[in-house]
């Protein structure tokens, strides 16, 4: 009876996660977006996350020569000159876990996630570690003053800081999208 039911539920579970394969497979949209953040657009009523990097938050203030300036609003600014009007494809499989669908953005032929850490407007965030050294070795961008780190930002700004990626970290979003309803 034992060997049984745990078939059962093995079959079962193999259904659930079968059915739910359709939500993991990689995702292309293409529009006109409305840039919310640094990191995060809106396209075709979507919140997506660029992935790989992590922009100042849009009230983060970073400090250039002495004075505190609206960096989090800079690096909005500088991904709303990137896209310039121009419809927006972005491509992702993976989700956040506030349902942002993590991806790649290019508008025009650019990629906006690299290009906004080459123009230092963004920090590497397990991607375009050597687009980050760069604009740190031109003093780029917020790299031309101090900041906070947008993760050590949010985490003194809010309780509900985004997780850092740990290894193995892959494993539980995906079991985590795969068993979301």
């Amino acid at each position: 009876m034992f060997d049984i039911c745990l078939a059962v539920a093995i079959l079962g579970m193999l259904a659930v996660v079968a059915a739910r394969f359709d939500r993991m497979a990689t995702r292309q949209d293409t529009g006109s977006v409305i840039v919310n953040d640094g990191d995060t657009v809106t396209l075709n009523g979507e919140r997506i996350r660029l992935i790989g990097m992590d922009a100042p938050e849009y009230m983060q203030i970073c400090n250039k020569g002495g004075v505190d300036y609206p960096c989090g609003r800079q690096a909005r600014e500088v991904l709303v000159r990137l896209i310039a009007g121009r419809s927006v494809t972005c491509e992702g499989s993976k989700r956040d876990r506030y349902s942002r669908l993590l991806a790649v953005c290019r508008a025009g032929g650019v990629d906006l996630n690299r290009a906004m850490v080459e123009q230092g407007w963004a920090v590497a965030y397990g991607d375009y570690t050597d687009a980050e050294r760069m604009a740190r070795d031109r003093r780029a961008g917020i790299w031309t003053g101090t900041f906070e780190q947008p993760s050590d930002w949010r985490a003194s700004h809010r309780k509900n800081a985004e997780p850092v990626n740990h290894t193995g970290g892959w494993f539980l979003d995906w079991l985590r999208e795969i068993l979301r309803f």
